[in-house]
């Protein structure tokens, strides 16, 4: 499940960099679960040549995340959000000055990690 999960996030951030044949393959095998065989079939390709073009798109995507890590930019910012949000949360049932300044400086942590 967390592999899918990968290789979702992968494709979403930056699936709209591959060319439209690698698109189509890629959703095929990864989304639409078609075998190596099936897509090979449908794309008239050869098995290896469906195996080849999912790794190299793959690839690609990974070497796209180590050089821009909008995915791991995206986690961050998702954590500190979460954090916030338990923050206030906190705030709301017992307000404490020390927990406002605490809410501050997250914030400006989190305005900082979307800048």
């Amino acid at each position: 499940m967390e592999k899918i999960v990968e290789l979702t996030l992968l494709y979403d951030f930056y699936g709209e960099l591959l060319s439209e044949h690698q698109k189509e393959v890629y959703e095929a095998v990864v989304f639409s679960d078609l075998s190596y065989q099936e897509a090979a079939e449908q794309y008239a390709m050869s098995k290896q040549g469906i195996y080849d073009l999912v790794k190299r798109s793959l690839e690609k995507l990974k070497q796209y995340e180590l050089k821009l890590g909008l995915i791991e930019k995206f986690r961050c910012t998702k954590q500190l959000a979460q954090n916030l949000q338990q923050q206030l949360q906190q705030y709301l049932f017992e307000p404490s000055t020390k927990r406002l300044e605490q809410i501050q400086e997250m914030v400006q942590v989190l305005i900082q990690a979307l800048e």
